[in-house]
């Protein structure tokens, strides 16, 4: 065991509003995923807070446009020293406001610090380029060059499963590029993003209304989607929320980031059985299956399906499930015991409507055990919609592309991998797979924070990952120049 519960919440937190921490009138508990018991509190941000924050961010618009590539390196930079420094405590955090394994809270924050590096560097990468326009006579000796802008106040509403590294995702592109913001964190998972904030409070290189963090209410936060002064809206989480948040956000860009039901095709094994299944395992289970890219569907070869069925029951059945805090457990609790009973009732339904449990299929207060489904039919409603827990529902199939026109048969298009050793299988998936990315030889699971990250159809628009995400915080803009070098003498 590391550090006890007790010790590492003993610290105050506070709400940060134009880059100082506040205190407030009223609070929001956190509790421990895990015991279920209120461990700390954190301070409820006001309708005043909030435009407080949003009018120091249209006022710092200026001066963060202004700053030089390697002032907002410096502050980037700072952050990856701090995340260093404090990472067990952070991971801990990361445990108990989440209920993830601390294993995964460990490579939350390293996965962190790899996106505050990345960001620090592609900080002094915001390049334009040289226009050659004398594409006819009429433009002859025309030239220009385009240059990157920051688009201004962004608005940015983060999810409770990656408390973290999801808000990473989000403030460092910001910064990089030089974007005032204005954040709210999940109320379920408040901690990681105050920490944030407590390190940014530290950086003298920004300017007074770069940031702010504020735990909010879902009626108060209403402004972070209306509010005309924004000029970008950032959100990850449901998709009900997203499209609804969309419809209401006006003029301003909107990136979202939501839902999945992620598919794996296993044509082969590569490079052996036990390879294989190791990875399906991760994917299918990593983090009780509350992540996006979760493996919900699992398409199997008809001459590999028994063997790699027995040898997945076998391994699932391996799996530690109880207190996250130790280092050996794999299954921890969900997020609360509600979104667990979701879960155990798309369960009941796959099994009513036909479906056989192979493994699992027991809820326990806020745990579930990781299930196994066969059988699943279409109609289902864990075959339709995300399940966002641990239950994996396995077929088998005949060709390659039997398989591919299944995976494709949804509504969801987030990421989707298959094991395959055959190229043209590879290149086959990778044109007609509806989906923002495809793994290959691993499972859908699988996020590297450089990658262009986000979906199709109903899991969203635009892509995250630091570079793509700064992308969509930068306007170009482009200067026109006839040629007059002839008159120079």
């Amino acid at each position: 065991m590391a550090i006890g519960r007790t010790d590492i919440l003993s610290s105050k937190f506070f709400m940060y509003v134009n880059n100082e921490p506040k205190e407030g009138a009223d609070f929001l508990n956190v509790t421990d995923k895990y015991t279920g018991k209120v461990v700390t509190k954190v301070p409820l941000a006001t309708p005043e807070d909030i435009e407080e924050s949003i009018q120091g961010a249209v006022c710092a618009t200026k001066a963060m446009s202004t700053l030089g590539a390697f002032e907002r390196k410096l502050a980037l930079q700072i952050v990856v020293d701090e995340l260093q420094r404090r990472a067990e405590e952070v991971a801990q955090y990361i445990t108990i406001e989440s209920g993830k394994p601390i294993k995964d809270a460990r490579g939350e924050v390293q996965r962190s610090i790899d996106t505050f590096q990345i960001a620090s560097e592609e900080a002094t990468r915001i390049n334009g380029e040289y226009l050659a326009l004398d594409i006819s006579q009429r433009n002859k000796g025309m030239q220009g060059i385009t240059r990157k802008f920051p688009i201004g106040p962004v608005s940015m509403v983060s999810p409770w499963n990656f408390p973290l590294n999801l808000v990473a995702h989000k403030v460092a592109p910001a910064i990089a590029v030089g974007c005032p913001f204005v954040l709210k964190p999940s109320s379920r998972t408040p901690l990681s993003a105050l920490v944030i904030g407590q390190i940014l409070s530290t950086c003298e290189s920004l300017p007074k209304g770069a940031f702010s963090i504020l735990p909010c209410s879902r009626e108060d936060a209403d402004k972070f989607t209306t509010d005309e002064r924004f000029k970008l809206l950032t959100f990850t989480g449901s998709g009900t929320a997203g499209w609804d948040m969309k419809a209401r956000a006006g003029k301003k860009k909107v990136v979202m980031e939501l839902g999945g039901n992620a598919p794996c095709i296993v044509e082969d094994l590569v490079p052996d059985l036990q390879t294989t299944v190791q990875k399906l395992v991760f994917g299918g289970y990593y983090q009780s299956g509350q992540s996006c890219i979760h493996m919900q569907r699992l398409y199997v070869r008809q001459e590999l399906y028994s063997q790699v069925k027995v040898a997945l029951i076998e391994a699932i059945k391996k799996l530690k499930m109880g207190d996250p805090h130790e280092d050996d457990t794999y299954i921890g609790p969900m997020i609360s015991e509600s979104s667990a009973e979701s879960v155990e009732q798309m369960i009941q339904d796959a099994v009513k409507k036909g479906a056989n449990v192979l493994t699992g299929g027991h809820r326990k207060g806020p745990f579930v055990e990781p299930t196994l489904l066969e059988n699943v039919p279409l109609d289902a409603v864990a075959m339709v919609e995300e399940i966002f827990g641990p239950v994996v529902l396995i077929y088998a199939y005949k060709t390659f592309k039997e398989a591919v026109d299944e995976a494709n048969n949804t509504h969801y298009g987030l990421q989707a991998s298959v094991f395959t050793t055959d190229i043209n299988k590879v290149f086959y998936a990778f044109e007609h797979m509806e989906v923002g990315g495809v793994v290959l030889n691993d499972s859908p699971s699988v996020r590297v924070d450089s990658q262009p990250y986000g979906g199709l159809k109903d899991s969203g628009q635009q892509r995250e990952g630091v570079k793509y995400a700064m992308e969509d915080m930068l306007e170009t803009r482009v200067l026109l120049m006839r040629n007059v070098a002839n008159l120079v003498h």
